[in-house]
């Protein structure tokens, strides 16, 4: 009965927020993907999980720093709600260390992730971060009183498009996206902390997916895509960035990606890590390469299991048997996968500062690819 009333009100969710996905999605163009998707086929098909973004765009034509043009923003994501405070296990993984992710060192050291995790561009780290935590004291978490915080903050480069040494990204805007945070669809493309990010030449920004295994467990995921040459790019393992070569802007790999993996499986913290590891198969479906300049940065966090804190006494918890877990695995590489080619399917053509101009993935195009290798998928 209450999974059933789950899947009522994520009906209900996806109805009344029908406006944030109006746009079409990777399966609506006819791509195939392996793997049974939730409801929503996004990060938010894990109970509790809740998302919120705010999106910066103003000013046009040449760099004046400080003034702009303006092309970024922040996303938030919540493990268990932006009302309830209690961690979560988790894990991450470093394909290529070229970026920035904030609190790793405590999740290395304890397997837990404290509070919201939260993506921007990579000069606003810093303010995102501390902003967290303020927000944490206002809304008076952790029992009235937060006596340390180590907030997970994570970037990609935005700079092709953004004013990014304008330092944009006030307080007042992480508070917006802590505070808008909600179940249900998610916004995709140029949003949030994705708003001014290109990916394989093309614009794209945040995408999400989900999976849901055989034996129940749901798996979802939310990227940050800002990496890749247009010539790498393979969707459905057709060469689609072969067949599409107008509007590019690179000749060097450039650029990152971040991934953050939700499940509902009960993981502890070394398996967690383990799932945190498998977006790097995905990147390899897309034909990354993981460049030396690319920071691709993974984490992944597990709501099943509450986390002892503060108790005189051993706590109890649930643990998924290792040779049950290969399933989960397969989830994260079909949910990264999808996740990344919804964000090229949500960008929209966008120009940024000095007329730099990034093409939307032309869909009309992408569907005649797909239909010229045989890989076009008729059951829309």
């Amino acid at each position: 009965m209450a999974h059933f009333a789950r899947r009522l009100l994520l009906a209900l969710s996806l109805i009344l927020n029908v406006s944030l996905a109006a746009g079409p999605r990777a399966r609506d163009l006819g791509v195939p993907f392996d793997g049974a998707p939730g409801l929503l086929n996004a990060i938010t098909d894990v109970a509790s999980v809740e998302v919120g973004q705010t999106t910066l765009i103003r000013g046009t034509g040449r760099l004046v720093v400080g003034e702009g043009p303006v092309r970024t923003g922040v996303t938030a994501i919540f493990p268990r709600g932006k009302a309830n405070a209690a961690p979560v296990f988790a894990g991450w993984f470093s394909l290529n260390g070229n970026g920035e992710m904030t609190g790793t060192a405590w999740i290395d050291e304890a397997g837990v992730l404290d509070g919201p995790i939260a993506l921007t561009n990579t000069h606003s780290v810093g303010v995102v971060r501390d902003t967290i935590i303020q927000w944490q004291v206002k809304k008076g978490r952790a029992g009235g009183q937060v006596w340390w915080s180590l907030p997970v903050v994570a970037e990609t480069w935005d700079g092709w498009l953004n004013d990014i040494n304008g330092f944009h990204v006030k307080p007042e805007h992480v508070f917006v996206a802590l505070d808008a945070a909600k179940p249900g669809p998610v916004e995709e493309g140029s949003v949030g902390g994705g708003t001014g990010m290109v990916c394989h030449e093309f614009k794209a920004g945040i995408g999400t997916a989900s999976r849901v295994t055989g034996a129940g467990y749901t798996v979802g995921v939310l990227v940050q895509a800002n990496y890749g040459l247009r010539g790498q790019l393979r969707i459905a393992g057709v060469p689609v960035g072969q067949e599409i070569l107008q509007g590019t802007v690179r000749t060097d790999e450039a650029g990152s990606i971040l991934v953050i993996i939700a499940t509902d499986a009960p993981l502890l913290p070394h398996q967690l890590k383990r799932l945190a590891r498998r977006p790097s198969l995905a990147l390899g479906r897309m034909g990354s390469v993981s460049g030396d300049g690319s920071g691709d940065l993974f984490l992944a966090f597990s709501t099943a299991n509450t986390v002892p804190v503060g108790q005189k006494k051993p706590g109890t918890v649930q643990l998924l048997a290792t040779d049950d877990v290969s399933p989960l695995f397969a989830a994260v590489v079909q949910a990264t996968e999808e996740a990344i080619v919804n964000a090229l399917v949500a960008g929209e053509t966008m120009t940024g500062r000095d007329d730099h101009v990034i093409i939307g993935l032309p869909h009309d195009r992408l569907r005649a690819v797909l239909k010229k290798y045989g890989r076009l998928s008729e059951t829309r």
